[in-house]
This record gives C-alpha cells, sequence and structure tokens, in this order.
C-alpha cells in the first residue's frame, strides 16, 4: 500500500471487517500511536524515552515495535538473537501478544519486539479483511490473559503511511506526533493529519491527536525558533509545552541499548522527557475525564 493509496482513501473495505471487541471487565490500556511518515524525527527516540519516563512514575509501559528496522528494541537493550517471538508473529497470528512482550531492563517497562520480517507484511495480509485491526485484535484481551496489566500502550511506528501505521491508528487511543524543528516539519504534519483524518473516518472514529513534540531543537538556530512559532500558530493548544533539544547524551543512549534516562538521567534530554511525561499524564486525565 503506497503513501497515494491510503491518504487518498482506499481504506476502503476495511471499516466493514472491524471485529466486535472483547468485552472484558478489567481496564484496558490507553494506547498511544508514535507516529509521523517522516523519517529522522525523533519518533523511537520518544517512544523509548517517553515509555520510560512514564514507568519511572509509576505506569506499567508496553512498547510495541510496528517498525521493521527494530530500532525501539535495539535501543532497549534487546539483543535480536533473543526475540524469540515478534510484532510479526503477533499481526500473523502465529503468535499471542503476550508471549511477544519481553521484560527491559528498566523496572515496568516492557517490550514487544520487531523484526525484518514485518517489511512483508503488507503482502501477507494485505487481501485479509482484518488487515487493519491486528493490532487492536491483539490488544484488545491484553490485560486480560495474566501478567503486567499494562496502563499505557506506546506504539513505534515506522516512517512512511503504510499498513503497519495504518494498524497502530487503527488500535490507538490517540497518536503522540514528534516533529523536528526543521524547514520541512508542518509539511509533513498536513500529511499526517489528511491521514488521521481518512482513519478516523473509517476505521476508528475515537482518534484523537494527543499532542506534537517539538524535538532536535536547537537553541543558537533561528530556524528553529521559527519553526515552533509556526508550529504553535498552526495547530494550537494540541503542541506540547515540554521542546525536546537536540543534545549528544540522547543520541548516544541508544548505542549503548539504554534510554537517555537510564544513561544519563541529568541531562537536558532527560529532563525533556521527564516534563513531556508528566504532560502527557496531565492531557490523559482532561480526555478521560471528557
Amino acid at each position: 500500500m503506497t503513501e497515494a493509496a491510503i491518504t487518498s482513501s482506499p481504506l476502503g473495505d476495511f471499516a466493514a471487517s472491524d471485529p466486535t471487541r472483547l468485552a472484558v471487565t478489567i481496564k484496558p490500556p490507553r494506547v498511544l500511536a508514535v507516529a509521523n511518515q517522516k523519517g529522522g524525527v525523533g519518533k523511537t527516540t520518544t517512544a523509548i524515552n517517553l515509555g520510560t519516563a512514564l514507568a519511572a512514575i509509576g505506569e506499567d509501559v508496553l512498547i510495541v515495535d510496528l517498525d521493521p528496522q527494530g530500532n525501539a528494541s535495539t535501543g532497549l537493550g534487546l539483543d535480536r538473537r533473543n526475540r524469540r517471538y515478534s510484532t510479526y508473529d503477533v499481526l500473523t497470528a502465529q503468535a499471542p501478544l503476550r508471549d511477544a512482550i519481553v521484560s527491559t531492563a528498566v523496572p515496568r517497562l516492557h517490550v514487544a519486539p520487531s523484526t525484518l520480517d514485518l517489511s512483508g507484511l503488507e503482502l501477507e495480509i494485505g487481501q485479509s479483511r482484518d488487515r487493519a485491526f491486528r493490532l487492536r485484535n491483539a490488544l484488545a484481551s491484553l490485560n486480560a490473559q495474566g501478567g503486567t496489566r499494562f496502563t499505557y500502550v506506546l506504539v513505534d511506528c515506522p516512517p512512511s503511511l503504510n499498513l503497519l501505521t495504518v494498524n497502530a491508528m487503527a488500535a490507538a487511543n490517540a497518536i503522540v506526533v514528534p516533529l523536528q524543528c526543521e524547514f520541512f516539519a508542518l509539511e509533513g504534519l498536513s500529511q499526517l493529519l489528511k491521514t488521521v483524518e481518512s482513519v478516523r473516518a473509517q476505521l476508528n472514529p475515537e482518534l484523537t491527536i494527543h499532542g506534537i513534540v517539538l524535538t532536535m531543537f536547537d537553541a543558537r538556530n533561528n530556524l528553529s525558533s521559527q519553526v515552533v512559532a509556526d508550529v504553535r500558530e498552526f495547530m494550537g493548544a494540541k503542541v506540547y509545552d515540554t521542546i525536546v533539544p537536540r543534545n549528544v547524551r540522547v543520541s548516544e543512549a541508544p548505542s549503548y541499548g539504554k534510554p537517555v534516562l537510564v544513561y544519563d538521567l541529568k541531562c537536558s534530554g532527560s529532563e525533556a522527557y521527564l516534563r513531556l511525561a508528566t504532560e502527557v499524564i496531565q492531557r490523559e486525565k482532561k480526555l478521560c475525564a471528557q
């Protein structure tokens, strides 16, 4: 499925195949998709470190890695050889989500890793009527299956508007959009918003934009400040107050298989993600009260 195909709306018969959700008495987790079709904007970094910050303040968090590159998995220290089951197995119904979940070195933070097999998923399930709802189905009974009862699921999406991203949006309560402070930021955002509207209209009417997090901000660069001003003018209150600065410690941390909050808790990047987690919780309280 090409980017043009999704945004022009042959999500078509997806809507008709939405299965009845499994009724459970246990409270389901809040599902936030971390999405932007542009690469290099900080999606995986945001997923890892927001998840770590939420875990640090007492939430039980699952990161679902839907990127075939598997950077969220390696960034949390999970060796590729230790991925017995992956999100590929989950989305092709070869294993339940619980079997793919692995603990990380961060207390209360777990990950469902990905493998390169995900890159061929669209060819395998593209003709299935429930193809857009595979992740939603997998998450439906997550907290009813025993083990950790997750309060948050963060879905790390690939840098494209393909079937994997559609699955994430169809399963999510809301979307967190990392946006790099660069010249083409608003152009990419407009495309993403169109896709969100298509998914909301045909697959998931409850889907909302949770917030936009500005990343890689360089205070020495006038362009960064102009992008911040433009995005705030365009999106208003949807933009988080927290701005994640460009920080070398944030860039170094994944090579050690650690979130930056574990690698260097006192750096500016860590402090920003802790503030972002607080903002997310505050917005969650408002959303759930509505």
